[in-house]
């Protein structure tokens, strides 16, 4: 089940050009397009005469042409041009979704377009701030459930399994860092302190370190499927613990998940770094090892999804490193259930 009255990303910016790009959210079929002045749009990918895909036509002068017969349809999915007539029929029309370009992102509403307030949308401000820090992007396709990405972001013990070879390090640090787990107005948070802790590969090739570091994570779930995470290490006993994080080894990265069907999902993550923000090739060199990480990840959940495919989720049992996920499932299902009886009333 999906909650609808939210912010989701249908599109990196720069992933729309010139062409109509499709996609799937919450299992409904959507077309991108950008008009002649290059403002951005989400429609139904759906032509009303045939039910022609749209996203198989063509950005015309006056908006999103169908490839099929020519209808063409504007950026609010009405149709203004019916080739062979000049009255256009008023069920000449295709349902439109309110679509916000910031931050590099494209924030589509799937709900209900009166609760669509752009002020409900995650600020990314540093992505605009490249003097501080660099920033780098991709999209990942995976074919499971959007929540178990948001759960495997959740649960960090993983990292000393999944992730042994790149950001992973010591799975006894993981296991017994140090964990403070708060809620917070619109999800949860926690930070975990890995201290005088051996340096994984990825911070050692990126920072040179030398010997053991007091590392954190902070990690923020934004409901519904946005994660916020500022990660950093510095050499062992240099005040990072006592909240001294200035200088050393520190990178941002916002994670967002956006269903496709109730099994498959796209993964749009940003790499922003702290420490040679300015720096093209640590940029580019940081973001190439995030995303042998993420495709760490891909493979265990794909594999996960094909088993719970098989046999449900009633056996699954939790332990004690699930106590930040379950409340974030806890939330996500109170806010779920809350739009389901609104919208019943």
């Amino acid at each position: 089940m999906f909650i609808r009255n939210a912010w989701y990303i249908a599109a990196w910016g720069d992933e729309l050009s010139d062409k109509p790009l499709a996609r799937r959210i919450l299992d409904e079929p959507v077309v991108l397009f950008r008009d002649k002045a290059g403002k951005a749009a989400a429609i139904a990918d759906r032509c009303c005469h045939r039910g022609t895909p749209l996203s198989l036509g063509e950005v015309v002068e006056t908006g999103l042409q169908c490839g099929y017969h020519g209808l063409v349809f504007d950026g609010a999915g009405k149709c203004v041009h019916i080739p062979g007539q000049d009255t256009i029929p008023a069920k000449a029309f295709v349902p439109a979704y309110p679509l916000v370009e910031r931050d590099g992102f494209l924030w589509i509403w799937m709900g209900e377009a009166a609760k669509a307030d752009p002020a409900r949308i995650l600020d990314i401000a540093y992505h605009n701030d490249p003097e501080h820090w660099g920033h780098r992007h991709a999209v990942i396709p995976i074919a499971g459930n959007y929540m178990l990405m948001v759960d495997n972001l959740m649960d960090l013990t993983h990292l000393g399994y999944v992730h042994r070879r790149t950001v992973g390090g010591n799975p006894s640090a993981h296991v017994d860092a140090k964990m403070e787990t708060a809620r917070t107005q619109n999800g949860v948070r926690f930070t975990r302190w890995m201290l005088n802790s051996v340096p994984p590969p990825t911070y050692v090739a990126a920072f040179g370190f030398k010997g053991t570091v007091d590392r954190w994570q902070d990690f923020e779930w934004v409901a519904p499927s946005s994660v916020l995470q500022w990660t950093g290490a510095k050499d062992a006993g240099q005040g990072a613990y006592e909240g001294n994080r200035d200088g050393g080894f520190q990178f941002k990265i916002f994670h967002g998940l956006t269903p496709e069907t109730a099994t498959s999902c796209r993964y749009y993550w940003a790499s922003a770094i702290g420490f040679k923000p300015q720096d093209a090739k640590a940029n580019d060199d940081f973001a190439a090892a995030l995303a042998l990480t993420f495709d760490e990840d891909k493979a265990i959940v794909e594999e996960q999804q094909r088993r719970l495919d098989e046999f449900g989720e009633e056996w699954l049992t939790n332990i004690v490193s699930d106590g930040t996920r379950v409340q974030m499932r806890r939330m996500f299902d109170d806010l779920l259930a809350n739009e389901q009886r609104l919208a019943a009333e």
